[in-house]
């Protein structure tokens, strides 16, 4: 009798883990092929039998649709049924972080580490959480570890450059982004941002010899990229190779034309940077070019404290009456405050640059006091 028993609880038990293995099939089946609403629609309602991985594959598909409250619901059933996988616990984690728990994800990514430390994923996913509490040291750590791992995102690369130039560590993230540039794919949109900090950074060590390929590389890659003109085009200006830059403020003018040209580039674009006296200088030169009656500025020198404001603007403006009585096209003007002063001094399109700098720099002298 206790033989017959025991044969029918064994053949019960195996019927029940065929049901809960073929329901878990078709629920992988289904997520593989991302047939979310799917699973959602026709698994919810009596789930209490399911497999551990079978609720897993339901908080999945809540967590695809963006449904945090239920994703975290499959998440801990699925973990009640069986604690050892890491999958779970790494999709509970990262629901937490996105609904801004990060003390509870910081819990839930050690726990997904400790069930498999060799998911790079859950060290990225935990560096963030602690990046969301400013523990940066904790953040650096694991972005770090999730480096080291075998498949690793191009994420922890470009946070861990981030956060060393967010604490003005430029060396350590200029350091950090060459090593993003190792290992991220030239195909990944990352690159390019990878590529172009890198000749931020350089430029701003003035090693413009390394800033300057970088730049090329870009728009060699994006010829859209006209960022990467104007910051071609400071180089060559702090190098006075003028006619270098000329077919790059040309492309800029052209893109102009055709309207393709977007926020800080839409009306002018940055073509020098130079200190002076302690301040920062950086010059502009904008589009607009026709005759239509009215005085425009045409190239600005914004004069800039370490506070980020600006003290003094020169600039030349195009002089629609000095133009009819046949003098020079622009003069040469300062502003304070709510004070104009007008120098007296013209400036046709030919100008050599350094005569426009030099007669500029004597205005900041002059007024900055």
């Amino acid at each position: 009798m206790k033989k017959n028993i025991l044969t029918f609880i064994l053949l019960f038990f195996s019927f029940v883990i065929l049901a809960q293995d073929k329901v878990t099939n078709e629920l992988k089946k289904l997520s593989d092929t991302q047939q979310f609403d799917k699973i959602i629609s026709q698994y919810t309602s009596d789930y209490k039998d399911y497999s551990a991985k079978s609720l897993y594959y339901i908080g999945l598909a809540y967590y695809m649709k963006e449904d945090d409250a239920n994703c975290l619901k499959f998440m801990d059933l699925s973990i009640n049924k069986d604690s050892k996988d890491p999958e779970p616990a790494y999709t509970k984690a990262s629901t937490l972080n996105y609904m801004g728990n990060y003390k509870e994800a910081i819990t839930s990514f050690q726990n997904a580490i400790s069930l498999n430390p060799n998911h790079s994923g859950s060290y990225s996913g935990l560096a963030d959480s602690y990046y969301q509490i400013k523990e940066y040291n904790l953040s650096i750590e694991n972005y770090k570890k999730a480096t080291q791992q075998k498949e690793c995102s191009d994420r922890p690369y470009l946070m861990l450059a981030q956060i060393y130039y967010e604490q003005k560590e430029n060396d350590k993230a200029l350091e950090a982004y060459y090593a993003a540039k190792s290992k991220i794919s030239k195909e990944s949109d990352s690159y390019t941002n990878v590529l172009f900090n890198i000749g931020l950074l350089e430029s701003l060590k003035e090693n413009y010899e390394k800033a300057e390929p970088v730049f090329i590389e870009l728009i060699q890659l994006n010829p859209t990229d006209y960022h990467s003109y104007a910051k071609l085009i400071q180089i060559y200006y702090h190098r006075k190779e003028y006619e270098k830059a000329k077919p790059y403020k040309d492309k800029l003018y052209e893109a102009y034309a055709k309207g393709e040209l977007k926020d800080n580039l839409k009306d002018m674009f940055c073509y020098d940077q130079f200190k002076w006296n302690g301040y920062n200088v950086q010059a502009f030169e904008r589009y607009e070019n026709k005759n239509k009656g009215n005085i425009y500025n045409k190239h600005i020198f914004y004069v800039v404290d370490n506070s980020d404001q600006i003290i003094l603007r020169v600039q030349t403006e195009f002089s629609p009456i000095s133009v009819e009585l046949g003098g020079t096209k622009y003069i040469l003007c300062a502003n304070k405050g709510n004070t104009h002063y007008n120098s007296g001094i013209g400036f046709n399109d030919d100008f050599n640059y350094s005569d426009l700098k030099t007669a500029a720099i004597k205005l900041f002298e002059k007024y900055s006091k």
